[in-house]
């Protein structure tokens, strides 16, 4: 690992930035200048289905609005460029092949309908279900067209070791540890629609770029435990990690992207000062009547 800190904030602009995105990208800015360190901002478009760009020209608003200040990004390039996920695909690919080859991912023609009603469980919220194995022996040969889009129509699957502990100390919220089978399953890396993985990509792009330090929401605690698993797999050193608690609306539910009275781009217009927001996005109740 290099001794350089490289953190890096990562927006996916499938929305409006909101007052925990706000939060969790002031937190990576300040341990970068504390280390006197290098913050990339990275711009997290994979997902074309649901990206828009006006939500990208009100990331870098929003973000200058907060007043942070990054060394490399998509405006101002930099050596590890390109900065948007939609031009590193061909990375994504070269490592989804290198799995492959390794065997240790193998496709799945199974749909997430069927996995649910294999393991008898209703809905996983935004959680992965855990794939109960049904693919994991078969061997369907599979190659990917020249979009990416694997043929047959089948995703592409991570193969985890059965019963791997994965055991980390967060800068945050301290040990943490998850175990396969119980806690995640065989994940997905390459969609049927030829979208790489949330996983893949940015465990990918973090190596490629060498961050030290990865900051983020602790909704993502769990993907750690699998994206842990992908470093070693590529035989690359993990960054450190620091999950920040989320930020709470008034009833005590998470913010969402969906949550337009308390996006950034809304508390711009109302006036609202970033020295306001920071004084109150601990406090549900201060914050809701911004």
């Amino acid at each position: 690992m290099s001794t350089t800190y490289r953190g890096r904030i990562a927006p996916s602009p499938t929305g409006y930035l909101h007052a925990g995105h706000a939060r969790t990208f002031w937190i990576a800015y300040q341990r970068a200048v504390e280390q006197g360190g290098i913050l990339i901002l990275r711009n997290e478009d994979i997902d074309e289905s649901r990206v828009r760009p006006e939500f990208v020209r009100a990331f870098y608003e929003d973000l200058s609005w907060l007043g942070i200040h990054w060394q490399e990004g998509p405006d101002i390039g930099g050596p590890h460029a390109p900065y948007s996920q939609s031009e590193r695909l061909t990375l994504y690919r070269s490592r989804l092949e290198e799995l492959l080859a390794k065997g240790l991912a193998y496709a799945c023609a199974c749909s997430r309908k069927e996995i649910q009603v294999s393991i008898a469980a209703p809905h996983f919220g935004e959680e992965e279900p855990i794939y109960p194995g049904t693919c994991r022996e078969k061997v369907i040969a599979v190659k990917l067209d020249a979009p990416g889009k694997p043929e047959p129509r089948c995703c592409i699957r991570f193969r985890v070791p059965a019963g791997r502990s994965v055991r980390f100390t967060d800068g945050c919220v301290g040990v943490k540890e998850y175990l396969s089978g119980r806690d995640f399953g065989d994940f997905v890396l390459w969609r049927n629609d030829g979208v790489p993985s949330y996983q893949l990509a940015v465990v990918s792009d973090d190596i490629a770029m060498g961050i030290t330090e990865v900051v983020r929401g602790e909704d993502l605690l769990l993907s750690t435990a699998r994206q842990i698993l992908l470093y070693e797999a590529l035989r690359a050193m993990p960054p450190h990690w620091y999950h920040c608690p989320l930020v709470n609306d008034a009833a005590g539910n998470r913010l969402a992207k969906r949550a337009d009275s308390l996006s950034l781009r809304a508390l711009r217009e109302r006036g609202v000062t970033t020295e306001q927001l920071r004084a109150v996005w601990d406090d549900p109740k201060s914050l809701a009547a911004l």
